[in-house]
């Protein structure tokens, strides 16, 4: 079982990510980054999804707009995911983040805060899940 899969919805969106995947890597944390739109390549995403989503122990999917890839990968695996908006658009990702925190019962996502601070905390949740699959006592 892999530790994170990282979603994001454009390459445009790998340089606003880009601190994140620092923590990842300064945190030596086994990830895979994927692009799927939700919009643009929802059956390309729900493919992927349905075969390797639950080898993951955690996804993290950050999106700008409506957000939609949090919530449609919370739809289709049995692992945590957190959501993460990134500042785009009009409203700087304020859009995204109540796209999220609105999702209907049953398909849970831990949200976290617009940009590089939502972006960093979900490294740092990300490895507390890992560590509790493990049995890893948390270090603070």
């Amino acid at each position: 079982m892999q530790d994170i899969l990282f979603l994001i919805g454009s390459e445009s969106d790998k340089e606003r990510i880009a601190p994140a995947v620092t923590l990842l890597k300064e945190k030596k944390l086994d990830y895979t980054l994927k692009v799927f739109s939700a919009h643009r390549n929802l059956d390309s995403l729900l493919a992927y999804l349905k075969q390797n989503g639950d080898s993951f122990r955690v996804i993290i999917a950050a999106a700008g707009l409506s957000a939609a890839l949090p919530g449609v990968v919370a739809s289709r695996v049995n692992v945590p995911v957190i959501g993460v908006p990134l500042v785009a658009g009009n409203l700087s990702g304020m859009d995204a983040l109540l796209s999220i925190l609105q999702l209907p019962k049953g398909i849970p996502v831990a949200t976290m805060g617009i940009g590089k601070q939502g972006l960093l905390n979900s490294v740092y949740l990300a490895e507390r899940i890992i560590n509790l699959t493990k049995n890893i006592p948390a270090v603070f």
